[in-house]
């Protein structure tokens, strides 16, 4: 471990920490079945989750610091069992800030089903520019070899093949396992995180109401996306 003399990084771990508590309050997760991270870029460090620590005993010092290396730099506990994924997700996809994995239930649901998600209305359009991808299963071999940081080489695969932009789409349902999310911050990653949990559900009560409900026209969808999101987005007060 990298000794840092003093802790050089005590407002992300404090953003990270407070990320990870929302999911308990956003209700995306049960036990410890999820982990929030964010980076660093200047100093080429991200905080993330210890593995495996009850949400209400976390606190900002119990937050683990690693280098894009995946070397530990700070913290005395074991960091996420899923954090070579965030490390890929954060090597390969350069213009993310945070990283949310869960297994939120209905987010979850479309991921085990290998299922994705098409825009069927305006709130998904809001936040996600498109249909949500499911992510290949794993190899046998790949699961063997290294599972996390293959998990991470999967999701950037599927974006590249299929020319997705990872900040228009910042989500993805990783086949037989669960969504992981992005942003431009840890905070921002659990937004769209709690904005797919609720768009899988709208989804799924949509096919039931709707089983021929193809998606939502390009032109609603790109006019909801692009004013929350475009050059020049006008939604808010930013």
């Amino acid at each position: 471990m990298i000794e840092l003399g003093e802790d050089m990084l005590q407002e992300l771990k404090e953003e990270v920490w407070r990320a990870n508590l929302m999911l308990v309050e956003e209700g995306l997760v049960r036990l410890t079945w999820g982990n929030v991270s964010g980076v660093d870029r200047d100093r080429g460090m991200f905080v993330i989750k210890p593995s495996g620590v009850a949400y209400e005993d976390l606190s900002p010092e119990l937050m683990v610091v690693l280098d894009l290396e995946g070397e530990i730099v700070e913290g005395d506990l074991r960091p996420s069992s899923d954090t070579p994924t965030h490390r890929i997700l954060y090597r390969e996809f350069e213009s993310i800030g945070g990283v949310t994995h869960t297994h939120s239930v209905h987010a979850t649901m479309f991921s085990q089903a290998g299922v994705e998600l098409p825009c069927q209305g305006t709130t998904h359009a809001d936040h996600f520019c498109g249909t949500v991808p499911v992510v290949r299963e794993l190899s046998e071999a790949e699961v063997a070899d290294d599972y996390e940081t293959n998990t991470g080489l999967a999701i950037v695969e599927c974006f590249r093949e299929h020319g997705i932009k990872p900040m228009e789409m910042p989500a993805c349902f990783q086949k037989y396992h669960a969504p992981f999310t992005w942003g431009k911050s840890a905070t921002d990653s659990v937004k769209n995180s709690v904005a797919l949990e609720v768009c899988a559900q709208m989804g799924l009560g949509t096919w039931q109401l709707n089983a021929q409900q193809s998606g939502l026209p390009n032109h609603i969808l790109d006019k909801h996306y692009l004013r929350k999101h475009g050059a020049g987005a006008y939604y808010g007060q930013g």
